[in-house]
């Protein structure tokens, strides 16, 4: 990294003692969080804008370094504002730290592929997902939170990401609908009188008519009760228009999942966002008394940690065999990370660590796992991310274990 985006001067941070108190016992060094200006601003260069390259650093008045270990992405200094750029507006460019671009990359996303991305707010790595699937397979977003599942609508309208993309509200250690794919394989059985009646998906607009915006209103209601997913967005080629929700929310049995299930799921966990510098920093502001509550707080610790195996667990469940799952958080702790990993593959016969291809040309270090990995500010110059990549066993091995 070029020493000119490194500042001289650096805050120091007045850490409490507590929090210090809380790096040590997970062997963290608290100078990260002292040089807070060092870690550069990242962005993605939206595929088909490199002409345009020029027209982008002279309004930035900056020229863009390419990061060279991972395609697209482009670093430059943290004090730039990129927001107010006509780039940003017309969805040329969008920021995504260099390591959570890292854990998307490590799902080695191909064309035709079928992603679910089991906590997708606010929309980044989603972004990126599409960026990568082009106009074949599609990809699954679902976040528990409706306000920050629509921010992440907007993002992939703002760009021109959406047209195979669909968007869930719902519980990601419980939700259970497949890719569209298997509409092919398990059609409705309903008779010609019936499938008259049902209603059925037109293309997705986000101005929609008085009664059609009552209908929704009212079916939002309901799904707080009977707790279904809620779709709050679909493009024109994600497999929905035309279906009928019986269609779209088929529910099928773990065995069905082996052959027709996600080809890649990212599951980027909820965590204490630790390794996260510039959130930490936010409690200089928010006071010190929140980050006792928010991070350093056992219970919630242990309370996150279940939540994230379940995460990972019902993930899991969703992939195909043969696919590919990677977990990641911005902790830095081993309780939400390599404690994790290790209690997921003590539960999980059918699952298997896996090198994650390119790795070794990225500037990151091994965690306590072999093949795990970890990105840290001072080793990476990113944020920091904790990185593992699993794959389902074969069907035949994944058969023996649901008849067992």
């Amino acid at each position: 990294m070029d020493e000119e985006l490194v500042p001289a001067s650096v805050s120091k941070l007045p850490l409490p003692e507590a929090f210090l108190d809380f790096l040590n016992q997970n062997g963290l060094d608290p100078s990260i969080y002292i040089a807070s200006l060092s870690t550069p601003r990242y962005i993605r260069l939206k595929p088909g804008c490199e002409t345009q390259l020029a027209e982008i650093e002279a309004e930035i008045e900056f020229k863009l370094k390419e990061l060279c270990w991972l395609p697209h992405f482009y670093y430059l200094p943290p004090d730039i504002r990129i927001a107010s750029t006509k780039a940003y507006r017309d969805g040329k460019i969008y920021g995504i730290d260099a390591a959570s671009g890292a854990a998307v990359s490590a799902l080695n996303i191909s064309s035709g592929d079928h992603v679910l991305d089991l906590c997708a707010a606010p929309g980044a790595k989603l972004c990126m997902i599409l960026d990568l699937l082009g106009s074949s397979g599609s990809a699954t977003g679902v976040d528990i939170a409706r306000h920050r599942l629509a921010a992440s609508r907007t993002l992939v309208q703002k760009y021109s990401l959406g047209d195979r993309c669909r968007l869930f509200v719902a519980d990601g250690t419980t939700f259970s609908l497949m890719p569209l794919r298997l509409q092919s394989s398990f059609k409705s059985c309903n008779n010609t009188e019936v499938e008259e009646k049902i209603e059925i998906y037109n293309e997705w607009t986000p101005r929609r008519p008085w009664k059609e915006r009552k209908r929704m209103a009212k079916a939002r209601e309901m799904v707080s009760e009977i707790k279904d997913p809620e779709l709050i967005f679909y493009g024109r080629h994600s497999g929905v228009v035309g279906l009928s929700k019986h269609d779209v929310y088929g529910h099928f049995e773990d065995i069905d999942v082996l052959q027709f299930g996600y080809d890649k799921v990212l599951v980027d966990a909820e965590c204490t966002h630790d390794g996260s510098v510039k959130h930490i920093q936010k409690f200089e502001q928010w006071g010190w008394t929140t980050l006792s509550r928010r991070v350093l707080d056992a219970d919630r610790t242990d309370d996150l940690t279940v939540l994230q195996l379940k995460l990972l667990t019902n993930g899991f469940r969703l992939l195909k065999a043969g696919g590919c799952l990677v977990y990641s958080t911005c902790s830095l702790t081993v309780a939400q990370n390599e404690d994790v990993v290790e209690k997921f593959l003590s539960q999980q016969p059918t699952a298997e660590l896996v090198e994650i291809e390119g790795a070794e040309k990225w500037p990151c270090r091994q965690a306590r796992i072999p093949m795990t990995l970890r990105f840290d500010p001072q080793t990476s110059s990113t944020s920091g991310l904790f990185v593992a990549k699993f794959t389902k066993l074969s069907a035949s091995s994944s058969l023996h274990y649901f008849s067992s």
